[in-house]
């Protein structure tokens, strides 16, 4: 797929899903339930080496639940993560790649699924038997790869520079732009130096897909290192190949007012999948449910996100197919409202 413009990209493809498109759910708990043991540095991508067919089965429940875009199981998938484990660089890279194919292939068996009137996805009276689906390529930031919950503060040191980043970063972003992805996705984007070595990144290699931003938050104003999210969405607004600007792994009460600080600074679609309202503890490495939401409470603060300019919505960690299942029926009526 060549390179269109970021208004063009993703403008036509919400238009395809009716003005609001879907995005998945938690990986991680979702593997767990299905009996995953992620207690590893590598996380959820300790099951591209070990039970790829659990990725592809959450993959699928979420396609089956309304998803419109499933994201990689490559967040923690670094080749410096791997070659710590003693997987060899070719390997990773073949790893990286196996991830992207493991989402087309829950696409595919969709489609298949789908064509062949296996399921309806929502029965709204329109006739619609199949929601058009993306893979987008994750991109977890440098403090996942460190495994020590610096990706939920920013702070990396005076010694990480955007050239470290780059370097860092590299090679891995060049095997998924080849990989097969419709776009990469840069989650999780904790600070203001990162998402500039990104955007730099994305330049230099002249990246052949587009690429969405989305940043995490503690407070409702800033990301997570403390720098303005302001700020952090004009640097990335600014790159060409990026289509899409957003929020996730964050608590839902504070999306609604970094969707309205975002859209101060880009007219680009705006995306938000937050977790559940749960805080994540670095050393203990575990969610505490400080101030989680419930399900349906999560739920009902979508048409809020909409009216504020989001146009692209799901759940991080800890929300479920359910969670997107019900997701996809608030977006569903608000498409035929529109």
């Amino acid at each position: 797929m060549g390179l269109k413009s970021g208004s063009t990209f993703l403008g036509d493809f919400l238009r395809q899903c009716g003005g609001y498109a879907v995005i998945d759910g938690g990986l991680g708990t979702e593997l767990e339930r299905h009996g995953a043991d992620l207690n590893d540095p590598l996380w959820s991508a300790k099951c591209l080496v070990s039970s790829s067919h659990l990725i592809r089965r959450v993959h699928l429940d979420y396609l089956e639940a309304g998803a419109n875009i499933i994201i990689s199981s490559s967040y923690q998938a670094t080749l410096q993560g791997f070659e710590a484990k003693g997987i060899s660089r070719e390997e990773g890279e073949a790893l990286l790649k196996r991830s992207v194919e493991i989402a087309c292939e829950a696409r595919n068996i969709y489609n298949d699924r789908a064509s062949k009137g296996s399921w309806d996805d929502f029965d709204d009276g329109t006739g619609l038997k199949r929601n058009p689906v993306l893979v987008a390529a994750s991109v977890g930031s440098y403090g996942a790869y460190l495994a020590d919950g610096s990706e939920y503060s920013g702070i990396y040191g005076d010694a990480i520079t955007v050239k470290t980043l780059k370097d860092f970063h590299r090679r891995r972003v060049q095997v998924l732009a080849n990989s097969g992805a419709d776009l990469i996705a840069f989650e999780t984007t904790p600070n203001k130096i990162e998402a500039q070595a990104y955007a730099e990144l994305l330049e230099e290699e002249a990246v052949s897909i587009p690429a969405w931003f989305s940043f995490s938050s503690k407070d409702g104003t800033n990301v997570a290192s403390g720098d303005s999210i302001a700020e952090c969405a004009s640097i990335v607004d600014s790159c060409n190949q990026v289509v899409g600007i957003g929020i996730n792994c964050t608590s839902p009460r504070y999306i609604e007012g970094l969707i309205q600080s975002i859209r101060k600074v880009t007219s680009k679609p705006i995306l938000v999948y937050p977790n559940s309202g749960e805080t994540y503890d670095g050393e203990k490495k575990e969610w505490v449910a400080s101030r989680g939401v419930a399900e349906e409470d999560f739920v009902s603060y979508v048409d809020k996100w909409c009216d504020a300019g989001a146009s692209l919505i799901g759940g991080c960690c800890r929300t479920t197919p359910n969670t997107i299942r019900a997701i996809s029926k608030v977006l569903s009526l608000r498409s035929h409202r529109v």
